[in-house]
């Protein structure tokens, strides 16, 4: 019997699921800008600055274990709700104190910590959502497609961000509160399945389990591996790159265009990734990413900053998607239900970990090497984690990911 699948674009309770998460990343990127213009506004220090991102970072690390465990516990429409309403409160309120110009570093820590915590509890019930409004057939596609969101909302955000604040400080916060609350809206709209109730397990049990039934897995533990060290020295190399953008002058706005290409590139490449995943086996795919990603690290090492350096990391962002769709893919097929939200926080604390200390050892190389040379040493370590993948009988023969 042939069951007649509609195309995702009429999927109703799919288009509500991903347009509520570019909303919620749209936020976090204008967050991302927003923050630190205005604590220098305020004449604020580098410091400050520094505190804040890490305040981010720091509420992002600790929620993001236990917010799988509640993306599999609790309903997880309420959760995705609960958190884009306390989201909508939090930026409203800080808008509301910049109209009346009462700024308040100790506010904006407040606000950072709920941003950055919430925004991390949203994201595993949105993952572990996912396989519940899409059939099985149709989940590599899915994937595929919201891969490219994230650089949607990292192409507009900053725009935003710096478009609004030069017209008031607030308005930022304001546009952040605006769509968390469309977002909301949308979400109220969302139907899920209904699911069978989560055994009555203290939530430590809960961590320890899901922490280990992943690490049990070997396919899943070999590609955390490998995600951990591509998104490590992947936000190196961009923290290096910025900086040789800086020592050659490039002025700013084609630093800001070259970074564009980054977003353009992986945008592409999530446009593409489902054809590509559907057209190659999933190890070309995985082993292709790696070893191109580090040819084109390598030649990033003797070309000019600016565009010509845009044009290759746009190369580079092409291929992340379609890699990241074939992981996905599996790792959400092969996993139960009833862990999707624990399989999320894993990979998010892992991967996310890795993306933080990125920019730390991106900026030591740099200060300790000098530019190009900190270039061909990201590449060499891409071209270490290239030849590691090939030789790993697990990722060597990756297997696909057919629904049953």
């Amino acid at each position: 019997m042939v069951v007649d699948i509609q195309p995702l674009s009429r999927n109703r309770n799919y288009t509500i699921l991903w347009t509520s998460q570019l909303f919620s990343e749209l936020a976090g990127e204008i967050t991302q800008i927003a923050f630190p213009l205005l604590i220098l506004l305020s004449a604020g220090s580098p410091l400050e600055v520094g505190v804040i991102g890490s305040v981010l970072a720091f509420a992002h690390m600790i929620a993001i274990v236990p917010a799988g465990v509640m993306a599999d516990r609790w309903n997880r429409k309420r959760v995705m709700l609960v958190c884009q309403i306390a989201r909508t409160a939090a930026m409203a309120a800080l808008a509301f104190t910049l109209a009346f110009d009462a700024r308040s570093f100790l506010l904006l820590v407040v606000v950072a910590l709920v941003e950055g915590f919430l925004g991390s509890v949203f994201d595993p019930a949105e993952h572990a959502a996912l396989p519940q409004v899409v059939p099985a057939e149709q989940l590599s596609q899915a994937i595929a497609t919201n891969t490219a969101r994230p650089f949607i909302a990292t192409l507009a955000g900053p725009v935003i961000a710096g478009v609004l604040f030069g017209a008031h400080p607030m308005l930022p916060f304001l546009a952040q509160a605006a769509v968390l609350g469309i977002s909301v809206v949308a979400l109220v709209f969302l139907r899920l399945p209904p699911r069978a109730p989560a055994p009555p397990e203290a939530v430590s049990a809960d961590l320890l389990g899901g922490f280990r039934w992943v690490l049990g897995q070997r396919v899943i533990r070999s590609t955390l591996v490998w995600m951990m060290c591509s998104n490590l020295l992947f936000s190196a190399l961009l923290v290096v790159i910025l900086a040789i953008s800086g020592e050659d002058s490039v002025a700013p706005g084609e630093i800001g265009f070259m970074m564009a290409f980054l977003g353009a590139g992986g945008l592409l490449g999530g446009l593409f990734a489902a054809r590509l995943h559907a057209a190659f086996r999933a190890p070309v795919l995985i082993l292709g990413f790696s070893w191109i990603a580090a040819a084109l690290t390598a030649v990033m090492a003797f070309v000019p900053a600016g565009v010509p350096l845009g044009l290759l990391l746009g190369g580079a962002a092409f291929l992340l998607p379609v890699a990241n769709t074939t992981v996905m893919t599996y790792q959400m097929m092969i996993t139960p239900d009833e862990l999707r939200g624990r399989l999320s926080g894993v990979a998010g604390f892992c991967s996310g970990g890795a993306g933080a200390l990125g920019p730390l050892v991106g900026g030591a190389l740099t200060a300790a090497l000098g530019g190009t040379p900190a270039v061909l040493l990201c590449a060499a370590a891409m071209a270490c984690v290239a030849l590691a993948t090939t030789l790993s009988p697990t990722m060597r023969r990756f297997p696909s990911a057919s629904p049953q």
